[in-house]
C-alpha cells in the first residue's frame, strides 16, 4: 500500500510541477510582450533600457516562484508518502466521501459509480449501452425517406 501512496504522491507532484512551469512560462511570455510594447512606445534609449530591465526582473521573479512551488510540491510529496495524512480519511474509506456524519434534510447521499454499487465499472456512467435490457435505438427505423 505504501508504494501506491508514493506513486500517487509522485504523480501529484509531477502535475503540480507541470502547472508551476506552465505558469512561469506564461509570466515570462507576458514580460517579453510587455517589454516589446514598452520599447515600441519608448521615445528615448533610456526608456528602452528600463523596459529591458523590467523584463529581466519579471523573468527572474517567475523563475523564483517556479522553484519555490516545486520545493513546496516536493515537501508535500514527502509529507504524503511519510505516513497518514488527515485528508486521506479512515482505512477503507474513499477520500472525500465520509461515511456517516452530518445529514442534511432533502439531500441524498451520493458516491461515485463502482464504489457504492460494487460494479467496479466506473466507465458505465459514460456508456449508454452498458447495463440496459433494451436494445439501443439505431438510425431512423427507415421512417424518413
Amino acid at each position: 500500500m505504501q508504494g501506491g501512496k508514493s506513486a500517487v504522491a509522485s504523480a501529484k507532484e509531477s502535475v503540480a510541477n507541470i502547472g508551476a512551469s506552465a505558469k512561469a512560462g506564461m509570466e515570462k511570455t507576458k514580460a517579453t510582450v510587455q517589454e516589446k510594447v514598452e520599447k515600441v512606445t519608448a521615445h528615448h534609449p533610456l526608456e528602452k533600457e528600463v523596459a529591458e530591465q523590467k523584463k529581466q526582473g519579471r523573468i527572474h521573479e517567475a523563475e523564483v516562484e517556479k522553484r519555490e512551488a516545486m520545493e513546496r510540491n516536493a515537501a508535500l510529496k514527502m509529507q504524503a508518502s511519510a505516513g497518514y495524512h488527515a485528508s486521506q480519511g479512515a482505512p477503507g474509506q474513499v477520500a472525500g466521501y465520509p461515511t456517516g456524519g452530518h445529514v442534511e434534510a432533502g439531500v441524498a447521499e451520493s458516491r461515485p459509480i463502482g464504489i457504492a454499487t460494487e460494479t467496479a465499472r466506473p466507465t458505465a456512467a459514460h456508456n449508454p449501452r452498458v447495463g440496459s435490457d433494451y436494445p439501443a435505438a439505431t438510425g431512423t427505423g427507415h421512417h424518413y425517406t
